[in-house]
Parts: C-alpha cells; structure tokens; sequence
C-alpha cells in the first residue's frame, strides 16, 4: 500500500526519492515525506496531502545530502496529519525511520518505552518502531557504526509482531541504509555507485533496470558500491537472484490519455493478446502453460478446484469458476482470501488452489497461499509480477503479461485473470473430455478476442453521453447471469471505487428475491444481457425494473433484438461464444464507470481511501 524510496550514491538524493515517490503515487496514501543525511545533520521533510505538497516543501525547505529515505504514507494507526507522516525519529532524533505494514503489538512495546522515559509525538506503530530501533542502538556496547545499528535493528524486529518493510538512517553510520522485511515487499534496486531501496523497483526504472527482492526475514545492508543480505537471525542469506525489470519509464507514462484508468481500459486488446501469446497451441487443440509445472496425469488428477483472491481478482476467480467447469468439466469454489486462512475447510490430495493477486503481493492473497502450501496442496500463483512474493512461494503458476498497471481501479489485469482461466479451462478440458474439433473451436474464439475488445472500445463516445443522463443518480444496480453474474459483481465495484456511488452487483433473477424494493427514478440499473441462453430471462427481469419506473442501461450483442424497446440505453459487443462474454461485456462497464466519475470531478486514479496493493491486513 505505502511507497518506500531509499537512495544512496552520488547524486541529490532529494529529487530522486521525490520522482520515486511520484511512481509510486498511484498505490493510495495520504501523506508523504523524506529525511537525508547532509553535513552531520538529518534533514527530514514530511505532510500530510499530495506528493505536490511535499515537493512545495522542498522548495522552501531543500533537504541537500547524497543519501536519504522517503514514504508515502496510507494511514493505519492516526490520523493523515503532518505529525503521523513519515519519516519518524528515534528519541535521539538521530535515528529516522520508514516502514510499511503494522506492528501489531505497538500498544505493548509503547507501553514498556513510556515506562523507560520515551515521549511520542504521533499516533502511529511507526514511530514506537524507530524509538525500539534507537533505543536498542544507544544501549549497544559494540562500537557506533554499522555493525551496531544491523544488531539493533535485528534486535528490534525480533520484538515485534506483525509485517513490516522498513528502511532505517542514522546519523553515526550516513553512507548505510539498513532495511527488513516481512510480510510487505521490500527490493534493492543496483545501479554503479548507487543503489536504492524500495517498496517496488518501479519507483526507479529511471534509474535502474535491476533489482534483487528481499524474502521475509532478511535483512539488508545498503551501500554505495554494494549490499550484503542476511537474516534477521545473524546467519547469511540463501543466493539470491538479480531480477531484469521488464518494463521501462514509457510503459508508465500517461501518453495520449488524461488517465492512467482510461490508457489501461485502451490496452486491453494489447495485454490480452500478450496473455495469449504462445499458449494456444494448434497441434494439440490445446493450451501450453508450462509455467504449471504439471504433468498431464497430475492434471488429470486434479478433482476440485479452489481459487483464491480478493477484489477483483476474485471476480475472476468467479469468471474462471464457470470456465472451469463448464469446459474444463472439474468442481471448482472461489474463496475471499481473506476467509480462506481462517476457514478449516476439507479439502483432499485431489484439490488444486489458485492463488489469484495482480500485484503478488497481496497480504490476505500471500496468507491464504502459506495456509494451503503448509498443508500440503498444490498451490499455484496468477500473478502480474514473476518476482513477487506469491509467484515466489508458489513456485509455479501463470504469468499474466499485462504490464504495469496505474490505476487504482483494476481494469486490463482483470481481463488477463479471465484469460488465464480460460487457458486453463481449455487445457483441463481437453485433457478430460473436449475433442480437438472442440478445442480448435475454443482457440479460434479466443484469437478473435482482442479484436473484438477494439471494437467494443468504440462504445467510448456513446458511454460517455450514457453517464452524463446518470451524472445525478444516487446509486446503480448492476445485474447479470451465469457467466456475466461476476461481471456484474465487477461492475459494481468499479463504480463504487471511483465515484463513490452506493452500488450493488446481482443475479438478474434475484431481482425479485429482495432487492426490487430499491428500484426508483433515480436508481438506474445496469443489465448484462448479451445473446446467450439466458437473454430472455434477463430480457424479463428489465420488463420488471421499467414497470416500476427504473431507468435501465442494457450491455446486449450486436445483431440480437430486443433489447432497444425495454431499455432506455442500449450499448452493444460483438458476438462470442457465452464463454468468452465476460472479456467484452466488462469493457462498456469500465468505459461507465470511468465516465460517470470524470463527470462527477472525481480524482480517477486516486480514489479516496484506496491503496493499489493492499500489504496490510
């Protein structure tokens, strides 16, 4: 969720950290700051509000010095006031500090500091962290430098419970960054008589195409001209491995488009085609995932499913039940994460989990795979990141190719989750029943696709008209059937993230279960009705929601009638087969949302209180 920068080398580390922190901006905070060491001094920097604001700062107040840390801040403990910001000082103040994740047992370490004499002057773990780390460091009898400040900070984590990623400066040792990690990702980026810190290499791809990824319980210690990695134990670190990053400072660019949203809804016909790239393979009418790691007996073997994500990728996961089973003939269930943990579900040697996180490192996605790996089921990863901490742990898995992703709102890595699931709903299939002649038929539709998602992008223009009509609403209801139900559940959730509306996602036919009681003027309701099996079931729940005077906007499939004399506003896709709707039928709800909240003046990127990656329970 937060953003770390750390720097150490030859240039001003204030104007590097502060185009880190500028990368990362699209994760969610709500503060931010920087300290660096110049002339024996520290010169932290810190506020609540925007980047903008501390960048205002720097120019009344400029941090010198060749070394220094930084944060963006999304609030856990205290309020976003500039005092919670961090970087936060030791009792010292010789010692500062930034860290994403939560102690846990802040109240109780607090405690014991008060007791020793230690006075706080924010609300956060945080800073009874950097007082722990400070006060281990003072009480220390080796000698200052180094060697003392990695023991003290050693001593410190093994006190605290809870996650953490950290980067820590001291004013006895200013050529050092110390920084740990666990349960929140932390990298050292390489650079030549230079090196960084951070949360997620993608803060210095302008300055670094190489970094290597700390596990949980390492620690590193960070120079000019070089690192050394161990364990919070004191023993030396397994090997590691020097990641390439596989995307450059143009991949992340706005470009053409006002928002980073609506640059990543255009790329979707590019990212699912990437997902594709070289699984569909002809000669077996089939799918290659090499990355499963898995015979086709052991795929045979498999008899029940279990995916697990949160949020959108647990829409996905939906989709990807249907999938499935309805090609792949397997049971399949999709579980919150968040749940799955905490949940003493059966499950046999037959059960296959899926572990669903664009980012990889999701904290309740991360715990949910510990939990199935430490009881011993095959656990894979469909992650966006092949150096994360999910990919690492599971070991195997799909890599999804969608490229860096901005917006907070999830748009193209949702669309390449479903397209994963439909390789492998095609490769479990023909495996167990599907003929070639099927298969075939399957790899044809899906090679159509990101052409087909081109022209369901065409619908921009007319979306955008859509969403002015609605601009007043005071919610929507999204609905849909089968495959479409968790694209209604998608939709919803895209709406909500970025307009702040009150919305809700359905069955069609549960209308008349409960929630019918909601339908007004001013609640509009959003079908998902394309030419399948279930067009007019859907088509009957409309004639419901307009015989009490609701507004509806219909997603339908160009060339079927029907839809245009029951729904106020009709926005079609081309034909496929009921399979592979979802990956058309999502892309006018992203266009509604997206609209709707750019007419409503909302800050699309940066919704209020979201984070991108969600690192904290």
């Amino acid at each position: 969720m937060c953003g770390i920068v750390g720097y150490i080398g030859k240039s001003l580390a204030a104007p590097i950290l502060l185009d880190g922190l500028r990368r990362l901006e699209y994760r969610g905070y709500d503060s931010a700051g920087l300290a660096t060491v110049s002339d024996g001094r520290l010169e932290t920097r810190k506020c609540a509000g925007r980047i903008q604001a501390l960048a205002d700062l720097l120019k009344k107040e400029p941090a010198p010095g060749g070394v220094g840390i930084s944060h963006t801040r999304w609030a856990t403990h205290g309020r976003p006031v500039d005092e919670n910001a961090h970087p936060h000082a030791d009792g010292s103040g010789r010692l500062v500090l930034v860290h994403n994740g939560v102690i846990e047992n802040y109240q109780a370490l607090r405690a014991q500091l008060v007791e020793a004499g230690h006075t706080f002057k924010s609300q956060t773990d945080t800073e009874i962290l950097a007082h722990l780390i400070g006060k281990l460091y003072d009480e220390a009898r080796a000698p200052h430098g180094k060697a003392r400040l990695l023991e003290a900070t050693r001593a410190g984590l093994k006190q605290v419970i809870g996650t953490y990623g950290i980067a820590v400066l001291h004013l006895d040792v200013p050529e050092t960054i110390i920084g740990a990690r666990r349960g929140s990702p932390l990298a050292v980026g390489l650079g030549r008589g230079e090196h960084f810190l951070v949360s997620d290499p993608q803060a210095i791809i302008a300055h670094s195409q190489e970094a290597v990824y700390l596990k949980d319980y390492d620690v590193a210690v960070v120079g000019r001209d070089g690192f050394e990695i161990s364990t919070l134990e004191g023993g030396i670190a397994g090997s590691y491995e020097v990641t390439k990053v596989d995307f450059t400072s143009d991949d992340v660019t706005l470009g053409e488009f006002p928002h980073y949203m609506l640059k990543e809804i255009f790329e979707q016909p590019h990212s699912v085609r990437d997902a594709l790239r070289g699984r569909l393979s002809k000669d077996d009418a089939s799918a290659r995932l090499g990355g499963l790691n898995m015979t086709p007996q052991e795929l045979r073997d498999v008899d029940r499913v279990i995916i697990t994500g949160c949020g959108t990728a647990y829409h996905a996961g939906l989709v990807g039940e249907y999938l499935i089973e309805a090609l792949g003939h397997v049971p399949c269930e999709v579980e919150f994460a968040s749940e799955f943990r905490y949940r003493n579900m059966p499950m046999d040697k037959g059960t296959l989990v899926l572990a669903v996180s664009q980012s990889g490192e999701t904290i309740d996605t991360l715990a949910a795979v510990r939990e199935s790996v430490r009881k011993g089921h095959r656990t894979l990863g469909i992650c966006n990141n092949v150096a994360s901490t999910i990919a690492r742990e599971c070991g195997a898995g799909v890599y999804m190719h969608a490229g860096p992703e901005i917006g907070v709102a999830a748009t193209k890595s949702f669309t390449s989750q479903v397209t994963v699931f439909t390789l492998l709903a095609l490769l479990l299939g023909r495996i167990r029943h599907q003929s070639s002649s099927e298969g075939l038929g399957i790899i044809k539709a899906l090679e159509a696709i990101p052409a087909q998602i081109e022209r369901a992008l065409e619908t921009s223009d007319q979306i955008r008209e859509i969403a002015a009509k609605y601009v007043g609403a005071k919610g929507m209801l999204f609905m849909g059937r089968q495959y479409n139900y968790p694209i209604a559940l998608e939709g919803a959730l895209k709406m909500k993230e970025i307009t702040y509306l009150q919305c809700e996602g359905h069955p069609s036919a549960e209308l008349k279960h409960g929630f019918i009681a909601l339908i007004e003027p001013d609640m509009p309701s959003v079908f998902i009705a394309p030419d399948d099996t279930m067009f007019e079931s859907n088509l009957n729940s409309i004639e419901q929601v307009k015989a009490r005077r609701g507004p509806v906007i219909a997603i339908g499939t160009e060339g079927r009638k029907g839809l245009e004399q029951v729904a106020d506003d009709v926005v079609y896709i081309p034909r496929c087969p009921d399979y592979l709707s979802p990956l058309l039928t999502i892309i006018p709800l992203q266009l509604l949302s997206y609209h709707m909240a750019v007419h409503l003046g909302r800050d699309v990127d940066k919704p209020r209180n979201l984070a991108k990656s969600v690192t904290v329970e």
